[in-house]
């Protein structure tokens, strides 16, 4: 089961450890223990890298960064140029080959992570997909509970998508006792008495989330 616990609006200028180190404040600071950090291959750079050393991670790695094209295990060290030597990144490395079937062509595609987990490399990897595969799907899911909006306001469309997100975290606790249209169906339900006056709520919603919102971007 994936539940969302934490989001951020991305806004231009911030930087990918800034997004993983808000995630992480806000995650630790519901008093819960973050057992292991699986980010995709997106999040790959030296600051990402150095922050989340202090947990037990597995991240993406861009073959093309590291340019290594076959089985392989063993310790990596960053060569980005913004950075000196010293200042590189080092991490066990992992890179696994995937046959795959391209224009009636059988080809080997590889892939790489990068962890500090003291693991066998297959269990590091099952671990990874394990983790990221529902967090994938969830997303995907999420869209479905996404209600048609023509507003252009950036924060009143990150409103929708967080309420999304909880509705969405709502209905994996229920999925087990009910479908994901009955779901819907005892939403609208709870919300009936408010629906009557739609201009209204909508007007009030829209009005309450983007307050609340603009005051967590001011945080």
């Amino acid at each position: 089961m994936v539940l969302l616990l934490a989001f951020v609006p991305q806004v231009n200028g911030m930087s990918k450890d800034e997004i993983v180190k808000l995630l992480m404040e806000q995650i630790v600071g519901m008093g819960l223990k973050v057992g292991l950090v699986t980010l995709d291959a997106g999040f790959y750079t030296v600051e990402v890298l150095k922050f989340i050393s202090q947990f037990k991670f597995v991240i993406g790695v861009p073959v093309g960064d590291v340019k290594i094209y076959e089985e392989f295990d063993g310790e990596y060290t960053t060569n980005s140029k913004r950075y000196k030597k010293e200042e590189q990144v080092k991490f066990r490395l992992l890179v696994y080959g995937k046959e795959i079937v391209k224009k009636r062509k059988k080809t080997v595609v590889y892939f790489a992570r990068a962890t500090n987990l003291d693991l066998p490399k297959r269990e590091v990897l099952k671990l990874y997909n394990k983790v990221r595969s529902p967090i994938e799907t969830s997303y995907r899911n999420i869209k479905a509970f996404l209600p048609f909006t023509s507003s252009t306001k950036f924060i009143f469309r990150e409103l929708i998508f967080v309420l999304a997100m909880i509705f969405y975290s709502l209905y994996t606790v229920f999925k087990n006792v009910m479908t994901r249209e009955e779901f819907r169906l005892l939403l609208i339900l709870c919300f009936l008495d408010d629906l009557s006056d739609l201009k209204d709520f909508i007007f009030n919603l829209e009005e309450t989330l983007i307050n609340t919102i603009d005051l967590f971007l001011w945080r």
